[in-house]
């Protein structure tokens, strides 16, 4: 045989054979498979004996293998990962416990909110106080009147000296006696509400066409004298005409002293008072 045929004489061989490769790879694989199968496996004893005791009465023989010699994988999961053990609770019942402090909380509450009506009461009657001191010429000359209803303070300025009649332009003279009263109501919390009332008669001219648009306009003028950087943002303006008279509209004393503005100092309700014919009739002559 010459090399050229011995060459191709192995060569065929190999070729044939090559299978062998392949099953040599699988058979490798399996054994990993197996290998790690039993890596992760755990064998439990009590099954293990009871398996046992089946193959003796099977084939009558057993080979005695104490069962803490048994070969057993360990689990690397067991290891790492084992479930915890459930511990008892200490407590065996569960109590809540509660406090009585509502009720001093509402009374701490009640006693602050005591504490700061008192103040702004007290703030109400110095701002009375100094109205009465600085401005007590022209309380005199019955320029306006003074009215205090517990939480509210009524300034009370009546259209003589004021207004012209049916006119709701305020006159010069009156403009400081209005930004004095606004100096001293901006040291005074409380909102500010400008009310405009007239009497019962109708009111018609070329500028207002009735007694609702007069009140309105009278109360804006004075709301604009008020207005300054401590009173414009709790400026209130209502025209209220003759809905809400002083007296009755029965004689013209009467609906003077129903033309007027109101400028009134609101720090809570007003009590229900009503003025009396003779503190009014007073106000009247001192005017």
């Amino acid at each position: 045989m010459n090399s050229q045929e011995l060459l191709h004489e192995t060569e065929r061989s190999e070729g044939e054979q090559g299978w062998l490769a392949t099953f040599a790879d699988l058979m490798s694989l399996l054994m990993c498979f197996f290998v790690l199968l039993l890596s992760f496996s755990e064998i439990d004893v009590i099954k293990f004996k009871q398996l046992a005791g089946s193959m003796k009465h099977a084939f009558g023989v057993q080979q005695r293998i104490p069962a803490e010699d048994i070969p057993k994988g360990t689990s690397v999961i067991a290891q790492e990962f084992s479930p915890g053990k459930p511990e008892p609770s200490p407590v065996n019942q569960v109590r809540q416990y509660t406090t009585n402090d509502s009720q001093p909380l509402v009374q701490r509450l009640d006693g602050q909110a005591k504490v700061a009506q008192a103040a702004l009461s007290q703030s109400l009657k110095q701002a009375q106080t100094r109205i009465q001191t600085d401005m007590a010429e022209h309380l005199k000359e019955g320029r306006f009147e003074l009215d205090n209803l517990g939480q509210q303070l009524v300034i009370r300025i009546h259209e003589k000296g004021a207004f012209a009649s049916g006119s709701a332009f305020l006159q010069p003279q009156f403009v400081p006696l209005v930004q004095q009263i606004a100096g001293i109501l901006g040291d005074v919390p409380g909102e500010i509400i400008v009310s405009g009332h007239t009497d019962n008669l109708p009111q018609r001219n070329e500028l207002f066409q009735d007694n609702l648009e007069l009140s309105a306009a009278r109360a804006i003028a004075i709301a604009r004298v008020l207005s300054n950087e401590a009173n414009r943002w709790r400026l209130k303006v209502e025209g209220l005409a003759d809905t809400q008279p002083l007296l009755p509209n029965t004689s013209s004393a009467n609906r003077a002293s129903n033309r007027r503005v109101e400028i009134t100092l609101s720090q809570g309700k007003a009590i229900n008072r009503e003025l009396s014919l003779i503190e009014l009739q007073q106000g009247n002559h001192n005017g």
